[in-house]
């Protein structure tokens, strides 16, 4: 039986997901391991890998409601594959330098930012507004899935060939899913006479948002969360072989119990936001996330590896009903000439956090070490709640899908 449209951009997704999650382990791996990385470089790598964010975000939008999106995406599943098999090619020749690690972070971090817009923009295309959570949450616990076995996959296959040759899995995912992606219906592109400058619909997107009395305060609480997990990305790996001494095998575990707390809020996210609400949901979430990030660089020795597996499990979990919650409101209730442009305005800013916290958390945990940096920044946690404490949100139970005027100083 053929495949549906969404379920063939499901696996498309899948594919590169699981592939990502391997290399997303392999790659640190290679700069710690065959390069002798600092905690800095770490930083700059993490940073360089989410730099797009702040760079392209907002163009992004309008670029992907220009394009053809299967085409696109194709292009840039490409262009990721080869720039992940450089780092293997470099290797053998003995030529594999940490800055050539930043380069390439730098050009998947281009690829990925229009191809995720590009990604969010096409389900609604493919899936009844009725069934936008589940398809959400169906795909947060498909990613989590991944994020649980690709670590622990990618440290078994970096324990087994070493780090540079499991990248090249990532670069094979990559493939893959562009071949599954070719099998998708072009979206046909209008070519009006006269365009808005790209200037203005910029601009278009980042006012919706400000003035968005839900979406604009959901962007700045997933601004402050993703500055954290910048610093979580740029020092989980060497904190836990740098300081807890754990083997590549081990580290890989522990990171997937990011995936697993992934794994566990996505599929408790509809029914616990059925039971509280979206607007008490999110709050809870918040919340119950700053426990977490202050758990996990707690103990040393197994009561470490425990700490960490607990805490990251913790947090993790409650991200994605932050995620899953915010990211289908926003789907419900821009318009849909808006959403692309919508999507990149909050992910220029909040994703754009994610390079300033790894820069800064490799600079701080030279001086500090990467366990007091973890805490400082687990401590930063607690302005995710009272964003949404501050805000109309904390009188709700639900979040309204019908217009919600946006206050008065918003409107000048």
């Amino acid at each position: 039986m053929e495949l549906t449209a969404f379920w063939r951009w499901w696996l498309a997704s899948t594919t590169s997901h699981l592939g990502s999650a391997v290399g997303g382990l392999a790659l640190p791996m290679t700069a710690l391991v065959v390069l002798h990385a600092s905690a800095f470089d770490m930083g700059l790598i993490t940073a360089a890998g989410y730099l797009a964010y702040l760079l392209i975000s907002l163009p992004a939008g309008v670029i992907v409601q220009r394009l053809p999106l299967r085409g696109m995406q194709v292009a840039l599943d490409l262009i990721r594959a080869l720039a992940i098999a450089s780092v293997p090619l470099t290797w053998w020749y003995d030529t594999l330098t940490v800055a050539q690690l930043v380069a390439v972070a730098l050009v998947v971090s281009f690829a990925n930012v229009l191809f995720d817009v590009a990604n969010q923009t096409f389900l609604p295309e493919i899936v009844p507004a009725a069934q936008l959570q589940a398809r959400n949450s169906l795909n947060s616990g498909t990613l989590a899935a991944t994020q649980l076995g690709g670590p622990s996959l990618g440290g078994l296959v970096v324990q087994l060939l070493g780090a540079v040759p499991t990248l090249l899995v990532d670069a094979v995912s990559y493939l893959v899913s562009a071949v599954l992606l070719r099998t998708l219906p072009a979206r046909r592109v209008q070519r009006p006479d006269q365009r808005p400058p790209m200037v203005t619909m910029i601009r278009e997107g980042w006012h919706y948002v400000l003035r968005h009395p839900i979406i604009g305060p959901a962007m700045w609480d997933a601004t402050a969360t993703n500055f954290v997990n910048g610093a979580m990305l740029a020092l989980f790996p060497f904190y836990l072989l740098r300081e807890l001494h754990a083997s590549p095998l081990l580290v890989g575990l522990l990171i997937a119990a990011d995936g697993l707390g992934t794994l566990i809020g996505a599929a408790l996210t509809t029914r616990f936001t059925g039971r509280f609400g979206t607007a008490r949901g999110l709050i809870i979430s918040a919340s119950v996330g700053v426990v977490g990030a202050l758990i996990i660089p707690l103990g040393t020795g197994t009561a470490g590896y425990l700490a960490f597996a607990v805490g990251n499990l913790i947090f993790a979990g409650s991200t994605v009903v932050l995620s899953v919650t915010t990211r289908t409101y926003r789907m419900l209730a821009s318009p849909p000439e808006l959403l692309s442009r919508v999507i990149a305005t909050v992910k220029f800013v909040s994703w754009g956090a994610i390079p300033l916290g790894g820069l800064l958390a490799g600079i701080l945990a030279g001086p500090l070490g990467a366990r007091t940096t973890l805490l400082i920044f687990g401590a930063l946690t607690v302005l995710s709640p009272i964003i949404y404490l501050s805000t109309p949100i904390r009188r709700m139970r639900d979040l309204p899908l019908h217009p919600v005027p946006a206050p008065a100083e918003a409107r000048v």
